[in-house]
């Protein structure tokens, strides 16, 4: 049985995921700001932002937020920490490959997650202790052992191009060993989808608290390993962690022998 609080989550991602499948078929009538370098958002982000927000404040005035489009707002030992459009990119070039994120934070740590693929309809939810669902069935990470014949998952956020050599030296050196390596543009859908066992494994630089907080909590309660790219814990996932991180997330096995390439290659180090 769901969690009360998964059962708002999952109301507010579905309304939002209802607001991003009216606008699909008038693109090229939206309104587009770029954020930064290569780095957009839409008046579609911030509407299904602000339907999320609506029903999630139906818990009451005692949680704080965190949104990619509308920042911090309040304090408090709980923190909704919201991606109303995962694949803003995709979405706005007609790609059918975005979500919607919504994670519950205490104290720096995510408690539940939700994250929504409105035009498959796939739901993922996990709450902490409790597992990890697909559309109400319970999910459990891949089992490789290495990367021999893996299927790995990366990105190339804008914000971190300046390390692009090393981030392709470490794909020259694991495409030796991985059966291939893709790049999906949703970091959310990414993590969800290492945790249901579609792919082996996932690293990225650059993500912050609302592209991973749902997805960190699906890889763990399906069995997984998250860490950043020495192999250290991942940092808070509130208010307090909103800079760039680099984050590797498989089973425990792949997981650790990812993150020895991602150092032995010298990526690791272009963080430091």
């Amino acid at each position: 049985m769901q969690k009360p609080a998964v059962t708002l989550m999952v109301r507010a991602a579905r309304a939002a995921g209802n607001v991003l499948i009216r606008h699909m078929n008038r693109l090229d009538a939206l309104n587009i700001v770029e954020k930064g370098r290569m780095d957009y958002a839409s008046e579609v982000d911030e509407a299904a932002e602000k339907e999320i927000v609506r029903e999630l404040r139906k818990a009451g005035p005692d949680y704080a937020f965190l949104g990619e489009e509308g920042g911090a707002q309040g304090k408090g030992r709980y923190t909704w920490v919201i991606d109303p459009l995962d694949g803003t990119s995709n979405y706005l070039h007609g790609i059918p490959h975005f979500c919607v994120s919504i994670a519950l934070v205490e104290n720096g740590e995510p408690v539940h997650g939700v994250i929504f693929d409105p035009l498959r309809n796939e739901l993922w939810t996990a709450s902490r202790g409790g597992g990890a669902t697909l559309n109400d069935k319970r999910i459990r990470i891949g089992e490789r052992k290495d990367l021999q014949g893996a299927m790995l998952i990366t990105g190339f956020p804008p914000r971190e191009r300046a390390r692009v050599a090393p981030h392709l030296r470490c794909l020259e050196a694991l495409l030796a060993e991985a059966e291939d390596v893709r790049r999906t543009g949703s970091a959310a859908l990414d993590l969800a989808y290492v945790a249901c066992g579609r792919a082996d494994a996932y690293f990225e630089a650059g993500v912050k608290p609302w592209d991973i907080a749902a997805g960190v909590l699906l890889v763990r309660e399906a069995g997984g390993k998250v860490s950043d790219f020495r192999g250290r814990a991942t940092g808070p996932m509130d208010g307090r962690g909103t800079a760039g991180r680099g984050l590797i997330a498989g089973n425990v096995k792949i997981a650790d022998v990812l993150q020895k390439r991602i150092v032995e290659t010298g990526y690791a180090a272009a963080f430091d």
